[in-house]
């Protein structure tokens, strides 16, 4: 009778797996990716035969997601198995598929499945114990690579966090800074997006300025929408993933940006005050999901963001201001005689108020400079300034000019765009040539004035705007009203202050003064000392009617300067750079135009000598017609966009039009 007392038991498959894992796993450390490491025990399992089917598998919200296997051919196990096992926390079966927890910290669960090669109902207790013993071996090599992952990661953020905040606070561009954060947070959160929304209180929208992956103008969306307004109203961080019973995400951004959101993690960004300045947010983790880790990170990274923008907005702010002062100290109101010193002491009390004001004067008398002067010394100095010349605006394009339109509203309208009044909001909004606007035009700005919001045209939303409004014109406003050519309820709206302008010819004692100013500011440009007038040249200037006001004198003195090399400047000498249209002149003489007086103009060429006196022509029906495009237009027999475009080809340029 044989004895096999001392024959040795075969060896249990799962134990010399076990063994061979832990042998394997200290390999395993430069392995980035969670699915990849678990891969690499599978790998090994499955290619000594252990079993012809295994797998891992993650739960998490109770949903279940296979990250490794290997094998194939048959089914995988069912999913009320794997819970089981996770439920029990120990092996269990169903005849077809073992499978045993890892261990896992919740809120994730992680089970390896098995199938072996003979299935049977009843598993060996040595079996069950050495399945055990490798998903316990996994479980700890898991560990151990993922608290090595998150202390290198942790290190390289903290390394990268500290050393781009410091360029942060360095960099004098905010679009450049909010771009530059947006893709640190990218690259540090493993995310495939991350987008930085500053809120605009006034409009009552988030506005994402850098939103990587997104062209065009800045994405806008309402404050409240999504997870994004959530977190701006809660001031609470949240996150998101696509395994989540509730999706939050706003999918009709989704819808126009033609992206699909498969997680979020969005953290407020607050100032210094507690204060929200928007939310910062990345999107669609490279893993599936984001962590608490990651959550505290993206909220590190929000607080050296506020800090910079902050600092960078306060920088753009004194910037601004600097350019203002020094803008304020240019625009002066030159003059000397009475209505020039009536002019400038109700300008310095409109100025401090919010009335709108209507400028009337005939061109080139400085209704520009006069609207110039009063953004300056008011409250809106700090916002922008946008001028519109109505007059150059065909009706078609009035209203998408002035309110703006949202993509698609019209055939070619590719993109958003911002109007005229948004534009100026928080500034002033000098609408020139006013006389000119169309009547429909007229109703739709009238009801802009009295509501203060703007709506873009295809669009539904309401735009508010902080904008000063000044209007200027040239025309008799009144006896338009009479003629029915003008709204008398907008002409009653725009004119709460009237400033009107006196011509140069009535100003014959500042013909010397706003000269000599001319002088000198063309002489610095030009880096030379300014020229000195001999008395033949101030009779000639104070002889000349100066059918074209300020911007006629303006013209005569640059080309003066720049065209003449003489230091003295006699009568004769101010004969090559006459008005076009003529008038009074030195000694008598009448430039009648500057071919004439040009001792040049027989060597021009047939080409040049048309242009020159097209030139001449078209301003000289321009003054004739008190500046009107529209009377010029109707007296050269051309269309009025055509007679812009010509003035265009002419090198006549609008400033010169408006005065």
């Amino acid at each position: 009778m044989s004895d096999d007392r001392n024959v040795p038991e075969p060896a249990n498959p799962w134990t010399v797996a076990c063994e061979l894992v832990h042998s394997l796993i200290v390999g395993w450390e430069r392995v980035d990716r969670l699915s990849d490491w678990l891969q690499r025990p599978l790998h090994w399992l499955w290619e000594l035969k252990v079993a012809p089917q295994l797998a891992i598998y993650e739960a998490r919200s109770g949903v279940w997601r296979r990250l490794a296997s290997e094998g194939g051919g048959g089914r995988w196990p069912p999913e009320s198995l794997l819970a089981s096992a996770a439920d029990q926390q120990r092996p269990v079966a169903d005849g077809l598929w073992w499978a045993c927890p890892i261990g896992w910290g919740e809120p994730e669960v992680l089970v390896l499945a098995v199938r072996p090669e003979l299935p049977r109902a009843e598993v060996a207790s040595r079996e069950v114990d050495g399945l055990d013993q490798l998903a316990v071996a996994i479980g700890d090599g898991l560990a151990a690579w993922r608290n090595l992952q998150l202390r290198q990661r942790q290190a390289a953020q903290q390394a990268r966090m500290l050393a781009v905040a410091a360029d942060w606070h360095a960099q004098p561009d905010l679009s450049a800074l909010l771009r530059h954060i947006a893709e640190t947070a990218a690259e540090l959160l493993l995310a495939d997006r991350a987008s930085i929304f500053l809120w605009d209180r006034s409009n009552q929208t988030l506005v994402a300025h850098p939103a990587l992956g997104v062209d065009g103008e800045p994405l806008r969306i309402p404050q409240g929408a999504g997870l994004a307004g959530q977190v701006l109203s809660g001031r609470e961080p949240r996150r998101w993933d696509r395994l989540q019973a509730d999706d939050e995400v706003d999918r009709s951004i989704d819808l126009q940006l033609g992206y699909q959101t498969e997680s979020l993690l969005a953290v407020p960004m607050l100032d210094s005050n507690g204060s929200a300045l928007g939310v910062f947010e990345v999107l669609n983790h490279r893993d599936g999901y984001f962590t608490e880790l990651d959550q505290t990170l993206l909220v590190q990274l929000a607080q050296h963001a506020a800090a910079a923008v902050a600092n960078t907005q306060q920088r753009q702010r004194l910037l601004a201001w600097q350019a203002q002062a020094v803008a304020d100290n240019r625009v002066e109101l030159i003059g000397s005689c009475p209505a020039m010193v009536s002019l400038r002491k109700s300008v310095e009390r409109v100025a401090a108020t919010e009335l709108s004001v209507l400028l009337l004067g005939e061109n080139g008398t400085g209704k520009d400079v006069v609207s110039r002067y009063l953004h300056h010394r008011s409250r809106h100095r700090q916002g922008p300034m946008v001028a519109v010349n109505c007059a150059a605006l065909p009706e078609t394009l009035l209203e998408s000019e002035l309110f703006g339109h949202e993509k698609g509203a019209f055939t070619d309208a590719g993109q958003r765009r911002s109007g005229k009044f948004e534009s100026a909001d928080g500034g002033t909004l000098l609408l020139d040539e006013i006389g000119d606007m169309s009547l429909a035009g007229q109703a739709k700005l009238l009801r802009v004035l009295e509501e203060r919001v703007v709506t873009p045209i295809g669009g539904n939303r309401t735009i508010a705007v902080d904008v000063r409004l000044i209007a200027a014109t040239n025309q008799n406003l009144l006896e338009m009203v009479k003629q029915k050519r003008f709204r008398e309820d907008l002409f009653f709206r725009l004119s709460v202050v009237t400033l009107e302008l006196p011509p140069l010819r009535e100003r014959q004692r500042d013909v010397l003064e706003l000269a000599h100013h001319f002088l000198e500011a063309y002489s610095a440009q030009r880096g030379q000392p300014p020229p000195q007038l001999r008395p033949s040249a101030e009779r000639a200037l104070l002889e000349h009617t100066w059918p074209g006001n300020v911007r006629e004198l303006r013209n005569v003195i640059e080309r003066l300067v720049f065209l003449s090399d003489c230091r003295q400047v006699e009568g004769e000498d101010l004969s090559f750079v006459r008005s076009p249209w003529g008038g009074g002149g030195s000694g008598g003489q009448e430039a009648a135009s500057l071919a004439s007086a040009d001792p040049l103009a027989s060597e021009l060429g047939l080409s040049e000598a048309t242009t020159q006196f097209q030139q001449q022509y078209v301003m000289r029906v321009l003054a004739a017609c008190g500046g009107s495009v529209t009377q010029a237009a109707r007296r050269l027999k051309l269309q009025r966009a055509n007679l812009y475009r010509k003035l265009k080809q002419l090198g006549i340029s609008s400033a010169d039009l408006r005065e």
